[in-house]
């Protein structure tokens, strides 16, 4: 997969980011006791740009985890970084 050049491709590459996410408890847990939000909330809001931005900055905040997830997702750390950014400002 490539980079995240529309806000389309940055919430799907952000998806991806979430579904890797939730796959392992632990790191699911992680995210949300940092970024504040709730199993209710991803069920909700899963496909917001403000909820995908946090998932991808969780990740940008854990080097490990983003090479980890560009890797199981299909893209570089990179691509992950970008598609934060650009969500950010949206």
């Amino acid at each position: 997969m490539r980079g995240a050049e529309t806000n389309e491709e940055a919430m799907t590459l952000a998806l991806g980011a979430l579904g890797w996410i939730v796959s392992d408890m632990s790191r699911a847990n992680r995210l949300l006791d940092l970024t504040g939000l709730t199993p209710a909330d991803l069920r909700a809001r899963a496909g917001e740009p403000d909820v995908l931005a946090a998932v991808l900055g969780f990740l940008a905040a854990h080097e490990p985890d983003l090479i980890a997830c560009a890797a199981a997702i299909g893209c570089t750390p990179a691509a992950l970084i970008a598609a934060h950014a650009r969500l950010e400002t949206e």
